[in-house]
């Protein structure tokens, strides 16, 4: 991977801060590049700026299925509706390497955000790219996904990282 920006690490303090949606301007853009550089060098499914040190209103989202990368840049996105129907399925974040654990999420969801040029979109996702969009925008909204579990889990999950990272 080169090194287009700095990945932060769990637990910085960066992780709990919510970011505030804004005008689409040429500093929210360059940080947006910055983020698409970082998700393809690493090959990630989706980031939000946080994970580059930026607390603003930006992620990356693979729209494609898992083995493909399409990514698509939004900005000040919001999740409109989530679909009833939820599934399980295993979830890990590039600031907490070699952890994966499983998040209950909506199966099927319909978000708005701004493209580049601060244009209004809607598009409605389902299955792996729903999930993607679901856990980069809590991030954007300062939910780090361990937050999803119950504290035992969180743990236990924190515990495996900390046995890993010797």
């Amino acid at each position: 991977m080169s090194q287009h920006a700095k990945i932060l690490f769990y637990p910085d303090p960066l992780f709990a801060q919510p970011a505030t949606p804004r005008p689409v301007d040429d500093a929210l853009r360059a940080i947006g590049a910055g983020l698409l550089a970082v998700a393809k060098d690493m090959r990630a499914y989706g980031l939000a700026a946080t994970h580059i040190g930026h607390a603003e209103p930006v992620v990356v989202v693979s729209f494609g299925p898992p083995e493909a990368r399409d990514y698509r840049l939004l900005y000040n996105p919001e999740i409109l509706t989530l679909s009833d129907d939820a599934e399980t399925g295993p979830e890990g974040s590039v600031s907490l390497p070699d952890i994966e654990v499983d998040i209950v999420r909506a199966r099927s969801i319909r978000l708005a955000y701004d493209n580049a040029e601060g244009l209004r979109h809607e598009v409605d996702l389902s299955g792996f790219a729903a999930r993607v969009a679901q856990h980069e925008i809590d991030q954007m909204n300062g939910i780090f996904f361990l937050d999803k579990l119950s504290r035992l889990k969180r743990d236990a999950a924190l515990r495996r990282f900390r046995k890993l990272s010797r």
